[in-house]
């Protein structure tokens, strides 16, 4: 089993989420240089979509550079023979890892068999893992994924994925019935673990779900005794957050100008659109911030962002 950068980590270590239309190339770009996390993952993109005639337009949501590294690719698909021309892609294009997304709750990607479909399918994801490892023999194989579909259903799901040996598994807190409605229940962390530990597994265990700050993580990582931390909500309006600094509000705002530059720059395949996701973290709790951001969200490009604040 190939471990890669995973065998270098801290213990515990942080690391930053997959969230689509959040953590592009320019959103981690700009992590790398105001605080940078022991790793990164790419937006969740489509295997089928990868190795299909749409290769072009869906590989542009793949692309990073050095100063993200280590940049782990994450995939969906439900069919093996897929996942494994998409992992050798994934390896040919210098990624350090490769993880799989089991956790994904969005309809249209279950309806594919994919996402939190394959908790339902313990058997069709262990085939899923051996094809990612048979496709790209020389990257770390990961997974993503909840606890259960309606109901925690830790002793029987986690057990079918340690049996297919990948070298770590992220599981976010909630069931996909529970989607975020609910508080992530990381008293679960410990039973994980445990299960993780019974079977004389050397997989990694890291945790996912309302993690408000980096002194957070540490005390959760402490409590649970997982290795290590992914950060997904938190990390908005907060490239800082996997340091210890405090933004003032002007560095917040200087950030994210800095911020929408990136997007045209680098995401430039996406509407302008996507960025007004991040206005109302960026511009919160002060005086005057809520006229600023309706101010913000009639803007549709990076120059405008700039003239309105007067940076």
């Amino acid at each position: 089993m190939a471990s890669g950068f995973w065998k270098n980590l801290p213990r515990p270590f942080f690391v930053l989420a997959p969230m689509a239309d959040v953590t592009d190339a320019a959103f981690r770009r700009l992590i790398a240089k105001h605080g940078r996390p022991h790793a990164m993952w790419t937006e969740f993109v489509s295997a089928d979509g990868l190795v299909s005639a749409g290769h072009d337009a869906v590989v542009k949501d793949l692309a990073y550079n050095k100063s993200e590294r280590p940049i782990v690719a994450q995939l969906f698909t439900s069919k093996p023979r897929v996942m494994e021309k998409a992992a050798a892609m994934i390896q040919r294009m210098g990624f350090d890892g490769f993880d799989i997304n089991m956790g994904c709750p969005d309809r249209a990607v279950e309806k594919q068999g994919c996402g939190a479909a394959l908790i339902k399918s313990p058997a069709l994801a262990q085939e899923l893992i051996a094809a990612a490892k048979q496709g790209a023999p020389n990257l770390p194989i990961s997974v993503k994924t909840r606890i259960g579909y309606h109901t925690n259903e830790l002793d029987a799901w986690l057990p079918a994925l340690l049996e297919a040996e990948p070298v770590a598994i992220t599981f976010h807190w909630r069931t996909r019935a529970e989607l975020s409605d609910v508080p992530a229940r990381w008293e679960l962390a410990r039973d994980a673990v445990r299960i993780r530990d019974g079977m004389k597994s050397h997989a990694l265990i890291v945790g996912n779900g309302d993690v408000l700050s980096l002194e957070d993580a540490r005390q959760k990582a402490d409590q649970t005794g997982v290795d290590g931390v992914m950060v997904g909500k938190g990390i908005f309006g907060n490239p800082w957050f996997f340091s210890d600094h405090v933004p003032t509000i002007d560095e917040k705002l200087r950030v994210l100008v800095e911020h929408c530059r990136l997007f045209e720059e680098l995401v430039s395949h996406k509407r302008f659109h996507v960025m007004k996701k991040h206005f109302k973290a960026y511009v919160a709790g002060w005086d005057g911030a809520k006229e600023l951001r309706m101010k913000l969200m009639e803007c549709e490009t990076a120059l405008e962002v700039e003239k309105e604040m007067g940076t």
